[in-house]
C-alpha cells in the first residue's frame, strides 16, 4: 500500500487520539498536581493570589506531561495504522 493510504487513515484516528490525548494528559495534570503541590486546583496565569514560581511551575508541568501523553498516543496510533494499512503515516 502507499504511503498517502496510511497518512488518509491516520488523519481521523489522529483527530480522536488528539482529543482523548489531552482528555487523559489533562486528568493526570490534575492529580500529579494535588500530589506535588497539596493544593487542588492548579493555578491559572491570572490567578492573583499565585507567585510566579507557582504558576511557571504549574506550566511546565503540564506541558511536560501533555507532550509525553501525546507522544505516546500518537506513536501508539501510528503503529495501529501502519498494523491495519501495512503503511507508516507521515
Amino acid at each position: 500500500m502507499s504511503k498517502s493510504i496510511g497518512r488518509v487513515a491516520y488523519r481521523p484516528v489522529g483527530v480522536l487520539l488528539g482529543i482523548a490525548a489531552g482528555t487523559v494528559a489533562g486528568a493526570i495534570f490534575r492529580q500529579v498536581w494535588k500530589v506535588t503541590a497539596g493544593d487542588g486546583e492548579a493555578p491559572n496565569a491570572t490567578d492573583e493570589d499565585r507567585g510566579w514560581g507557582e504558576i511557571l511551575a504549574a506550566a511546565a508541568l503540564q506541558g511536560a506531561i501533555f507532550a509525553v501523553v501525546r507522544a505516546a498516543v500518537d506513536r501508539g496510533g501510528a503503529v495501529g495504522v501502519r498494523r491495519m494499512t501495512g503503511s507508516w503515516p507521515d
